[in-house]
């Protein structure tokens, strides 16, 4: 039976993208296979558990919605073993990743998020990395990055797009965002779905 690494297991509510104010019960893994400068996640291993363990954790909150995260949670092996027995005890389970590298047992999933990372476009090969989410949310690390979002959005196809702000030292950087969404608006007047903004809205009512 696999052992999976994982920082923490709460309860709260999902704050970004097309789910957001669902609450859902947070399955964080440790460790990440990159190293963003301005990532805010605490990822440090702090246990060590089966599928069974996790289950069971996750069954002492009231939430029918499982958001699987890290870390980054497709570096962790047998992910298909976690997921699988999810669903077997009737969770609703998503899978939000930096996209690198496609997990495969993306069929298991009623939901992805993808959140590219633009200081590691060069990590991202056709080959490897994720091809299909439902949504892609791209950090505004700054308002240059639009020929990143482009790139992202010829390369993963998704019913939804969105533009996050950046927070570093507990400044949310919204103007940034929306100065790349209006860059985004102008330069792909056509794309449909348009580029949405997402708020962040757990940090907004202040949940964790």
């Amino acid at each position: 039976m696999a052992t999976f690494h994982l920082h923490t297991i709460f309860s709260s509510l999902q704050g970004e993208g097309r789910n957001v104010g669902r609450p859902a019960t947070f399955v964080r893994f440790s460790g990440c296979n990159l190293a963003c400068k301005w990532c805010d996640t605490h990822k440090d291993e702090r246990m060590s558990c089966t599928a069974e363990d996790i289950v069971k954790k996750v069954g002492e909150h009231s939430n029918k919605s499982v958001i699987i995260t890290g870390g980054e949670p497709t570096i962790q092996k047998d992910l298909g073993e976690l997921v699988g027995a999810l669903k077997d005890a009737g969770y609703w389970v998503a899978l939000e990743t930096n996209g690198v590298r496609a997990p495969s047992c993306a069929e298991l999933f009623d939901y992805i998020a993808v959140s590219p990372k633009p200081d590691y476009f060069s990590r991202y090969m056709d080959n490897l990395m994720i091809r299909e989410a439902n949504e892609v949310r791209i950090v505004a690390t700054t308002d240059e990055i639009v020929g990143f979002c482009r790139s992202m959005r010829a390369r993963i196809k998704a019913t939804d797009y969105y533009i996050s702000p950046l927070e570093t030292d507990g400044r949310m950087h919204y103007r940034r965002a929306l100065n790349l969404l209006m860059k985004l608006k102008k330069t792909m007047p056509d794309a449909m779905p348009p580029w949405s903004l997402s708020i962040q809205m757990h940090k907004v009512i202040g949940v964790r």
